[in-house]
C-alpha cells in the first residue's frame, strides 16, 4: 500500500487538506509585512484547524503594533539573530526578554504583545493555533520574493482593519510595549 502524497501546485504550495507533504528551502505562501517576510509553512487547512507553522525575517527595525488575540496561542522560537519579545502576563506586568538563536518565547491566548528585532537581521519560527497564520498576507501583500521587502509594505487601515478583524487579532493602539 502507498501512501498518499501531495505535490502542491506552484499557484498554491500547501495541500490545502491533511496530507503529507514537503516544501523545499524558501517554499510557502509568501507575504510582506511592515518590513518583515513571513512564509507559512504548515496552515490550519492542513491540521484540520490546529495550529499553524511560519517563518519570520526582517531586519533590525521598529516594534510591530500591540496587539492580542482571544483564542491564539502565540510562539516565537528564534532561528537566527536577535528578537525583543514583551508580553503582559496576567496580573499586566510586564514580561520583556532579548531572545537569541536557540531561545524559545509563549504567548498565551489573550495576552498584549509585541515584538522588535534588535540584531542586524532575525528568523524565528512560529506556531499559532490554526488560522492565524494567514493573517500576514491578508494584512500585507502575497509575493514571490524570498526576502524582506525592500521598501516597508504599509496597509490601509481598511485593509489592516478587515485582517484583523477575520484572523481575531485586536490592536491595541493606546499601549507601548517598548520603549
Amino acid at each position: 500500500m502507498t501512501a498518499e502524497f501531495v505535490t502542491p501546485t506552484s499557484e498554491e504550495t500547501l495541500p490545502g487538506r491533511p496530507s503529507p507533504f514537503f516544501l523545499a528551502a524558501g517554499e510557502g505562501e509568501r507575504a510582506h509585512l511592515f518590513d518583515q517576510l513571513f512564509t507559512v509553512l504548515l496552515s490550519g487547512d492542513e491540521t484540520e484547524g490546529q495550529f499553524g507553522v511560519f517563518t519570520m525575517e526582517a531586519p533590525k527595525g521598529q516594534a510591530i503594533p500591540v496587539h492580542s488575540h482571544d483564542d491564539v496561542h502565540e510562539i516565537f522560537y528564534v532561528l537566527d539573530g536577535r528578537v525583543r519579545v514583551a508580553v503582559e502576563d496576567a496580573d499586566g506586568a510586564l514580561l520583556d526578554r532579548v531572545l537569541t538563536t536557540g531561545d524559545f518565547g509563549y504567548v498565551p491566548a489573550g495576552r498584549k504583545h509585541t515584538f522588535r528585532v534588535e540584531s542586524h537581521r532575525a528568523r524565528t519560527l512560529g506556531v499559532s493555533t490554526g488560522g492565524f497564520e494567514r493573517f500576514f498576507a491578508a494584512a500585507g501583500e502575497r509575493t514571490a520574493s524570498t526576502m524582506p521587502p525592500a521598501e516597508p509594505v504599509i496597509p490601509s487601515r481598511e485593509q489592516l482593519g478587515d485582517a484583523a478583524r477575520r484572523y481575531r487579532n485586536e490592536f491595541h493602539h493606546d499601549v507601548r510595549l517598548l520603549d
